[in-house]
Formats: structure tokens, sequence, C-alpha cells
């Protein structure tokens, strides 16, 4: 069976629009995605040279494909499976950074390259005092991007209309002003020039942005082989995607807007001028109720969430925790309650997804954080103005997580939040309650004696 190379695809030739620091599967499972629908539908007209930074693997498997790969979309959508492939062509070249840099420096040339796309892990957007912005490459992200916008100042004579759009899509808060903070500080340690600094803040437009997708990546062998006998080419970049996907970029001003063409093709790329809203939602539901729902499914002997929610008490805790718990504490901070319940039943669709292999054991790690830093700002909201009851799903989940970490001595472990829990109504001693509970009969009978007590709206 052949490779998979331009042959399969109709001919088209685009400028390079977009530079692509990461060759990583949620860059090629989200924007790239994007940007091969935006073309289809000829709304961008443009193309992606990738930089591959690390030494770690080679951009052979690229060339070897013509930079072609496919997207698996495996999932459920409203209850019902989906099952769909896009083959991506949007990628025209990958460069590797250490043994090309010049050519990464030809791309920062270009008149018609417009935007700027990262994904370098979370350590990626730090400041390395020790890089340098002349070397071949400079050693960090930051550097090399620095090292990008200098050399375009340079050739355009810092022309107004010459800045970029950047859109790094790095997990961390302020992801677009934390990187714009870096490259001034290494544009000021470097002496770059005032007039490059300017020329930085005022004409390039670094945002916020916020991704979402599962991406687990490769596909299993033996559905690989299935696939490329359906398809008839082999591809040794094939990934695999949930159907749900959100790219959120933070901005107010009219020339991003202009740029982003390739948003108008899908509504999943949301232009606001604050994405807070979608952080929250992803946050307190995706993550929070992920978080509240570990500790039993941990303790009921479920390995994956596909499994945990194949269970009906399971799946209907779940349920509950965020319609009736979650939601009403976001709908209180100004979030459209239609809109939160829409995300919730997309996330439940995103848990019983049966192609992911998704193990609450890796779920598990760092829990302690994850509760704190996902769940106490909704348990201080729910109990906000002298509320004094009905978290009990949430007290649960609560309970659930000391029995997973405590040891053996999940009071202990509580003793250690009560300070933070004894303002928050009758919570504590209803998570006292659950651990007795938990402690005396199994997940699943306690899970059905909370649902009989709450059967409220048909969640």
């Amino acid at each position: 069976m052949k490779l998979l190379n331009r042959q399969f695809v109709e001919p088209r030739d685009y400028p390079e629009k977009v530079l692509q620091f990461g060759t990583g599967v949620l860059l090629r499972g989200l924007p790239d995605y994007f940007i091969e629908k935006a073309n289809r539908a000829d709304m961008f007209g443009g193309s992606i040279a990738v930089v591959k930074s690390t030494e770690k693997g080679d951009a052979d498997p690229f060339k070897q494909q013509d930079n072609l790969y496919t997207i698996h979309i495996k999932g459920l959508e409203n209850g019902h499976d989906v099952q769909d492939t896009l083959l991506v062509s949007a990628i025209n070249r990958v460069i590797t950074a250490i043994t090309d840099w010049p050519s990464v420096l030809d791309v920062a040339s270009a008149p018609e390259l417009a935007i700027v796309v990262s994904n370098t892990t979370e350590v990626g957007i730090v400041l390395d005092e020790a890089d340098d912005v002349f070397a071949t490459p400079p050693r960090s992200f930051p550097g090399k991007l620095t090292a990008v916008l200098l050399k375009r100042f340079w050739v355009f004579k810092g022309a107004e209309d010459k800045g970029l759009v950047v859109l790094p899509t790095e997990l961390i808060d302020k992801n677009g002003e934390r990187l714009l903070d870096i490259v001034i500080a290494l544009a000021e340690r470097h002496q770059l020039g005032e007039g490059f600094v300017d020329w930085v803040k005022n004409h390039n437009y670094f945002c916020n942005t916020l991704v979402d997708r599962i991406v687990p990546g490769s596909l299993e062998a033996a559905v690989r082989q299935q696939a490329e006998h359906r398809l008839g080419y082999r591809d040794e970049l094939a990934i695999m995607a949930e159907p749900f996907c959100l790219w959120a970029i933070e901005t107010s001003h009219p020339r991003v807007t202009e740029a982003l063409t390739f948003a108008g093709a899908d509504n999943r790329v949301v232009i606001a001028s604050d994405i807070d809203k979608f952080k929250e939602l992803k946050l307190r539901l995706l993550n929070g109720s992920h978080t509240f729902a570990c500790g039993l499914a941990m303790q009921a002997g479920f390995d994956t969430v596909k499994v945990a929610m194949a269970n009906q008490s399971f799946s209907t805790y779940v349920k509950r925790v965020m319609h009736n718990e979650i939601i009403p504490t976001l709908v209180g901070i100004g979030i459209d309650k239609q809109e939160a319940e829409m995300f919730a039943d997309q996330v439940i669709d995103r848990f019983a997804n049966p192609y992911l292999e998704h193990k609450w054991e890796s779920i598990s790690t760092n829990y302690t954080s994850k509760m704190r830093m996902r769940n106490f700002a909704t348990l201080e909201r729910h109990f906000k103005g002298g509320r004094s009851n009905g978290a009990n799903y949430m007290a649960l989940g609560f309970a659930g997580y000391l029995m997973a970490m405590g040891r053996g001595e999940p009071f202990q472990l509580l003793a250690d939040w009560e300070k933070d829990l004894i303002s928050l109504g009758d919570f504590l001693p209803t998570v006292k309650n659950y651990l007795n509970q938990l402690q005396q009969k199994s997940v699943s009978e306690v899970l059905e004696a909370l649902n009989s007590n709450h059967d409220e709206g048909g969640h």
C-alpha cells in the first residue's frame, strides 16, 4: 500500500501565512485542523511553516508524506457515535531549527506571513536569562520568537502593517501576555533598541488563548490498519481526536480579526474581547467534575472514565454534580445558564467517549492541588450569602477524594482542610457523614442512595 503523498490531494499552492512552533498532536489536531477546514472553504488561503525545535525525533516522517496526515475524529456528539476523517494538507514544510535556522528567518522575512502559533508545553513560556537571540538558533521558544520578530523588523524597516498576530496555545493563564513580557525582557537584555520594543508592543498582537480538545495521538496498530485499508494509503502520522474542540482567542483589535479569517469556517473558533467565561466553563465543569468524580471512581474500581460513565449510578452522579451544584455557581458570576448546560452536556459526551482510554489514575496526579484549584472557588460561591446546605454531590466527591488520597487515614487528611471548609455551611459535617458511609458501604450503594434522594430535574 502506498504511503500518503500529494497524489491523494488536489494541488493547492498557498503562501506561508502561519509560522508554527511545534509539531505535536495538539497543534495538528486543533489549529491546523481549523486552518485546513478554512482552506477547503476558500476562507483563508494560507499554508503553515512548522518549526521543529526539539532534538528528539526528526522531520523525516513529514517529508516522506509530503507533510500530509489524517485526523481520525472519533467520539460522541449528543449521545450519537461520530467517526470521521480529515486529510490535512495545510502544512507546507517542517523546518528543523537546530540544523536550518536561516530558513526560519526566511519565513519571518516573507510579506505574506501574518500569524505565529505555538505549543511548546507550559515550560516553553519562561524567561531563559542566558539565552542569546542571535544564536542559530536561540535556545528557548521566546528567544526564537524574539529573533523572528527582530528579523521582520529589520527587513520591513519597522512597518506598522508587518506586525504579526501571536497565538500561544500553551495551557497557562494569560499565555499571550506572559509571552509578550518575556519577549520584551529579552529585547531589553539584548539592547535591541526602543524602536524595536515599541514596534513589538504596538504593532504585534499577542493574544491570550484557550484550547480544548483531547488529542490522544497515534492510532492503535489494529485500528490504523483498518483505517488505512479503508482510505487506500499508509499514514505514519495519523492521529485521533475527539469531536469536541474549542479555540478561544482574546482580542478586540480589528487587525487580529482581519488576519484570522480561518475563524469564519468554524464557530468553534471564538474571537472575543474576554475569554474568562470559557476558562471558567472548562475549569469548573470539565476539570472540576473530573476531580470530584475521580476518587469515587477509583474507590469503585473503575479503571477508565468511559467504564465509569457506562455505570448508570455513576453517570447520574456526574450529571448532577454539574447541573445541580456547579452550574448555579457559574450563573451567579454572570455565565448564561443555557450555555453552561450545553457545555455540561458536551462534557458528558466527552467523558463517555468509547474510543478514549482516559485512566482515573492519571487524572488523580497532583490530586490535592487540583481539588483546591478547580473546586474550592466553586464551593465558596455555592455557600456565598449565607447558604448553608445543598452541596451533597460535591461533598460526596470530596469524601471520595479523601478516601483515595488519605492512605487509610481520610479523616487525618480532612483535618488539613478543616480551617478552609469550616465556614462553608454544612459542607464539613456532610463530608464527614459521607466518609463514614464510604467506610461502611460500597460506592455503588452510597451513589444509589444519594441519587434516589435527589431526583431533580431529570439530570
